[in-house]
This record gives structure tokens, C-alpha cells and sequence, in this order.
């Protein structure tokens, strides 16, 4: 039997060499990476934590681990950066598609030692790709105010920043996926 269906299959893994010289692969997630997700959930820092999911989180439950490691693969994109040879899920990068719908929210988490290498920003060029090659016009992510780094680099991938109308302290950031 072979591996089961995930969003972003076929997704072919790639190498990633990273300004410090450390590489990944970076695949779809599988359904098998529940435990090495709660394990880089784990090792991230509070402040992280809270960037990622904007509120206090001290472990991942069963339902959210069953949800992120089966994407719905019609509307979602979930990928994993795995660091070689250990097998270490060092980040991650998601989109949801709304279904029907022609727009999709991501998120992005690495953990703390590997952020400031360009990881975040390669998982986010090759989810930017898969959107359009599936025919999604707009990608949008909810950011805090403070998260000046995400702010930071979607301003550089073209996203628009303008400030969250239901939620004061949160920006929300916007790329036109079909320009033109």
C-alpha cells in the first residue's frame, strides 16, 4: 500500500540549502508526522508560540495534530522542512483554501533556531507557487502587529499590510496571486 493522499500531491520534496549552509527537505506532510509536529510545537519558544496561533499554547491536541497532518487535498497545501538525517520537523508552511472559493489563508512556523536563514521565506515562495498553479487568486494571513519579522517578509514577497478590522493588534496581509 502506498502513502496516503495529502494535500499537494503530487508535491515533489526539494533540497533547501539555507544561509548558514544547513539543508532540508521540504515535502508534504503525511499522517505520520503527527509526533515530530508535537515535537517542533514543543521546542518552540512562548513568544513563537503565541506569533504563530495568537494566544497562549502549551501543547497541540489530538484533534489540532489530526487536522494539520490530514489537509483536505482538494482546498489545502501543508508542507514540512525536515532536517536531514535525523528526520527533525524544523518548519512548516500551510495553506487553506476556502472551498469553491478563489482565496486561501497560510500560516508559517519554524522553529526558533532555524528562523532568520530564508526558510520562512522559501516554504512561503513554494506555497505562493502552489496556490497558483492551482488557480487561487488571493492568499491572505492574519499577522500580530508585533510580528514585525512576518510582517517583514510578506511586504517583500508583494503582500499588501493594512490593519485587521475585527481584531485591533493584528494585521492582515494580502497577495494577489493572478496579477494583471
Amino acid at each position: 500500500m502506498g502513502p496516503s493522499p495529502s494535500a499537494c500531491r503530487p508535491f515533489e520534496p526539494t533540497q533547501l540549502t539555507l544561509r548558514d549552509g544547513r539543508r532540508v527537505n521540504v515535502r508534504a506532510i503525511r499522517p505520520d508526522d503527527k509526533s515530530g509536529l508535537r515535537a517542533a510545537f514543543q521546542s518552540l519558544s512562548a513568544d513563537a508560540r503565541y506569533a504563530r496561533f495568537m494566544a497562549p499554547k502549551l501543547d497541540l491536541s489530538a484533534q489540532l495534530l489530526d487536522v494539520a497532518t490530514h489537509p483536505d487535498a482538494e482546498h489545502d497545501c501543508a508542507l514540512v522542512a525536515v532536517q536531514e538525517p535525523e528526520g527533525t520537523i524544523v518548519g512548516g508552511a500551510r495553506y487553506a483554501g476556502e472551498p469553491g472559493g478563489e482565496r486561501c489563508e497560510f500560516a508559517v512556523t519554524l522553529v526558533d533556531a532555524w528562523q532568520g536563514l530564508g526558510l520562512a521565506r522559501r516554504l512561503m515562495e513554494l506555497l505562493i507557487e502552489r496556490a497558483r498553479s492551482r488557480g487561487l487568486k488571493t492568499m491572505v494571513g492574519y499577522v500580530l502587529s508585533s510580528n514585525t519579522s512576518m510582517r517583514g517578509l510578506a511586504r517583500r514577497l508583494g503582500f499588501r499590510d493594512a490593519p485587521c478590522p475585527d481584531e485591533p493588534g493584528v494585521r492582515m496581509v494580502t497577495l494577489d496571486l493572478q496579477p494583471g
